[in-house]
């Protein structure tokens, strides 16, 4: 890996919970030959930037500011090193952003989880992500008083073409499906979870034929089956994403693929694990859970590379290091970790 000039390295940005004058936003390096980890460089003047993602150039860096007045800052990132710039700060005009996902032609989604709402900003000439071209207020409630009184936005996902986005809402146990090809969001069909469900993160199968969404309320993952050229999903099963043995609480929260889509992964916080599942590439069926601990507590997010998954405990304020065997998905703690203040997202650039 050569990005930024690393030899050896996979650079990586963490997104955390922090005072704007701590430090928020944090460039790392994974060496790519033992797991050991660093922090390269850190950057403060942004509250609570809890999810960041890059762009496909890996020239830009967005990250949300989860706070009641919601804000989405846009950062120039230098080939050379890395370093961070930021270009503009927008209100996203909804509570608690907590969520971000790219277009193909370069806009951004935000979703909202206080207020319910899914925002999409157009990109302006240095590809600062400034102007809301398109917004949508999610309704629905649910069976868990006290998490689904009114809707919550968790995330929203398009399909390659961006013609599509799905929109996991926790509050109204819905997904909800969007046409996004006249540059809006225009009500296109939604799927009702179990009561209880609390939808939160969503990919899609590289084989265009199903999908998997993880819940965080009921500790399961939902497959789907997926319909590429209508955008429709259909419900075909439900697996359990905890230990049949395990009677504390638990809060799954994200879900990734990994490159070959033989292997599905979503973590669990509470029971503080990483499950992985085989996946039956023509059924989409899941089967053989595999768990391995964290190291730490409260794995909000993970990333998935070809030979490594990093986890991001934020309770215990440490990202901890996993080689990941290719033929059978599994995981082996590599003993590395690193400390980083209430760690909650993982953003790695690759080549």
């Amino acid at each position: 890996m050569t990005q930024f000039g690393l030899k050896d390295e996979i650079p990586f940005y963490v997104g955390t919970y922090a005072k704007a004058e701590e430090p928020g936003i944090y460039l790392c390096g994974l060496n790519d030959q033992t797991g050991a980890m660093r922090i390269i460089r850190h950057f403060s003047g942004i509250l609570n930037p809890s999810f960041v993602i890059v762009n496909a150039e890996a020239s830009r860096l967005y990250a949300v500011s989860e706070q009641a007045e919601g804000r989405l800052v846009s950062y120039k990132i230098d080939s050379n090193n890395g370093g961070l710039t930021e270009l503009d700060s927008v209100p996203t005009e909804g509570a608690d952003p907590c969520h971000l996902a790219s277009l193909p032609i370069g806009d951004v989604l935000v979703s909202n989880y206080s207020s319910g709402v899914v925002n999409r900003f157009a990109l302006g000439e240095q590809g600062e992500a400034n102007r809301m071209v398109a917004k949508v207020q999610q309704v629905g409630t649910g069976p868990v008083a006290d998490r689904q009184e009114k809707a919550h936005a968790h995330s929203a996902v398009t399909d390659l073409e961006g013609r599509y986005a799905y929109a996991s809402d926790l509050g109204a146990d819905r997904i909800f499906i969007y046409n996004m090809q006249d540059g809006g969001f225009v009500q296109h069909a939604e799927v009702a979870l179990p009561p209880g469900a609390g939808p939160r993160h969503f990919v899609l199968h590289p084989n265009d034929q199903h999908a998997y969404g993880i819940n965080e309320l009921d500790n399961t993952i939902t497959i789907y089956s997926y319909n590429k050229t209508e955008g429709r999903l259909e419900i075909v099963d439900h697996v359990v994403t905890i230990p049949e043995d395990f009677t504390g609480e638990s809060y799954p929260a994200d879900i990734h693929l990994s490159e070959d889509g033989c292997y599905l992964y979503g973590s669990n916080r509470g029971h503080d694990s990483i499950v992985r599942f085989e996946i039956d590439v023509v059924t989409g069926k899941l089967a053989n859970p595999d768990w391995t601990l964290t190291g730490g507590s409260w794995p909000r997010n993970f990333a998935v590379l070809s030979d490594y998954v990093l986890a991001a405990n934020q309770f215990s304020g440490n990202i901890v290091a996993f080689k990941r065997d290719a033929d059978s998905g599994k995981l082996t703690a590599t003993g590395q970790e690193l400390a980083i203040s209430q760690a909650a997202c993982i953003e790695p650039v690759l080549d």
